[in-house]
């Protein structure tokens, strides 16, 4: 590969217009297309935080023990993480409309099931179709953005949407679990999604253009769209066991050990196969490579701080699940100011400063996070710091997803959305099983009292998340100076 296809083809500002013209105002089918992608993908990122704050009820409810309580969580993150690389590929392959319909249908469905389930075996199955159908789902959602906006400034405008409103689910899945469970039951928290999926699904098939249909000749890389879902799916499932065994336990090691044999594998594949599911040739690319990675250690600093706050919140605090999910408005609207902040910037800087600064700016957030007492104080304690982990997600999201989506052809548009999705839900499960593992055994050999062991176990892994969003912020410090501005 030439060494100008590291250089992203497709820039953040034109140079015939100047960064302070103003986007063209995108036509209603357009407009809807975004709301339509938008409203999609938050309902896909809000069923991975919508849960925590119902785990209690569910627990109660079908009397789940602590195993089978984390697989509600897990088996969604199993079916989405391992599947999103194939579901981005089928995108280009069949269309993103068809790709999102799909996705969308299955979801739905899904939830409907969730919602009727009346043991724990049925309600894990559901989840797991859930994930299945969020993976074909959400990389449709960004694949529809830069199909239907090829104007610079208004894709960037269009992606810096998509990412607050990405960036703002797991934010609003706990305020809405913590509503909806208070005042409708747990059942509620997959009810929700029936409505709003029928709706899209209506507002998708007047709206979405059918699209180019896909050329003759290209085909599904079966055995490579195999080994890279069973090798994600086994990672991440090894990565998850380690919540309730140690690292060297048979459980972990021998799926981790699977995995790492299955991604060798595909590898190989890749390298040999005419139309490779993901093309090697991507991987030479830095700004794609470094984006995506950073994209990997910041889903693993926030989905984690999610999980931690909410059993922060109800275990040690004891509050209600209706308080703890308002607790989290704070930083739904943090997030949401720092990719408007992002969004009208970008132009002027490129996403490079913007990703450092969003990453520091995290990084301080956790560190004062870490903190946290038994007996300490919501408005003094976590709040502000709470604000500042928010604010600094907002202000990197959109711009590490500008940079790891540039340069993509139209035909590889499914791909790179592909790309980011994993890197932000494998991290996330890492992360979350990373720092709920070292909660949990620094908890166990923490003295005083059980509230004060639990905190201290809270507090270590938030320590570690300031680890990943610093390893964000010197990812992003390395990306080419010509991706600053491209």
């Amino acid at each position: 590969m030439s060494e100008s296809a590291s250089v992203p083809r497709a820039p953040i500002t034109s140079p015939a217009t100047p960064p302070s013209a103003e986007a063209p105002v995108p036509d209603r089918r357009s407009a809807a297309v975004l709301w339509i992608a938008c409203a999609a993908q938050f309902m896909v990122v809000l069923d991975v935080s919508i849960v925590n704050v119902a785990l209690p009820r569910i627990r109660e409810s079908l009397g789940l023990g602590p195993a089978g309580l984390q697989w509600i969580v897990n088996a969604y993150t199993l079916g989405f993480a391992g599947l999103l690389l194939l579901g981005g590929r089928l995108a280009d392959l069949i269309g993103a409309k068809r790709a999102f319909t799909a996705g969308l249908a299955a979801f739905t469905a899904a939830s409907l099931v969730c919602g009727l389930a009346g043991n724990g075996p049925l309600l894990i199955a559901a989840r797991a179709a859930q994930g299945v159908g969020g993976a074909l789902l959400a990389p449709a959602t960004l694949t529809l953005i830069m199909t239907t906006f090829t104007e610079p400034r208004a894709r960037t405008r269009a992606m810096g949407a998509w990412s607050a409103v990405m960036a703002a689910g797991g934010a609003a899945g706990a305020v809405l679990g913590g509503v909806l469970t208070q005042c409708a039951g747990w059942r509620w928290v997959f009810f929700v999604n029936v409505p709003i999926g029928v709706a899209l699904l209506v507002a998708a098939a007047r709206s979405i253009p059918v699209g180019q249909r896909p050329r003759a000749g290209r085909r599904l890389d079966l055995p490579g769209a195999l080994t890279v879902t069973l090798g994600l799916t086994l990672l991440t499932y090894g990565i998850v066991a380690t919540e309730t065994h140690p690292w060297g336990a048979p459980q972990v090691f021998a799926p981790v050990a699977a995995a790492l044999a299955l991604l060798a594998a595909f590898a190989v594949i890749e390298a040999r196969t005419a139309q490779p599911l993901v093309p090697l040739t991507v991987l030479r690319r830095p700004v794609l490579v470094l984006a995506n990675s950073a994209v990997f250690a910041l889903g693993a600093a926030m989905f984690a701080m999610w999980f931690l706050l909410s059993l922060y919140f109800q275990q040690i605090l004891g509050w209600d699940p209706l308080r703890a999910g308002l607790a989290f408005v704070p930083g739904a609207l943090s997030i949401i100011a720092g990719a408007r902040i992002a969004t009208r910037l970008i132009g002027r800087t490129g996403p490079r400063p913007l990703m450092v600064l969003g990453a520091a700016v995290s990084t301080a957030g956790f560190a004062w996070l870490s903190r946290i007492a038994a007996d300490g104080s919501y408005a003094t304690d976590v709040l502000p710091p709470f604000v500042l982990c928010t604010l600094g997600m907002g202000l990197a999201m959109m711009p590490v997803t500008v940079a790891a989506t540039a340069g993509a052809r139209p035909e590889e548009a499914g791909l790179a959305s592909g790309l980011v999705n994993t890197s932000r839900q494998v991290g996330g499960a890492i992360g979350l099983a990373a720092l709920a593992s070292v909660a949990s055994h620094t908890a166990a050999s923490h003295g005083g009292t059980a509230a004060q062991a639990a905190t201290a176990g809270y507090g270590r892994a938030l320590l570690l998340a300031a680890a990943f969003t610093t390893l964000a912020a010197l990812l992003s410090l390395a990306l080419p100076g010509r991706a600053a501005r491209a």
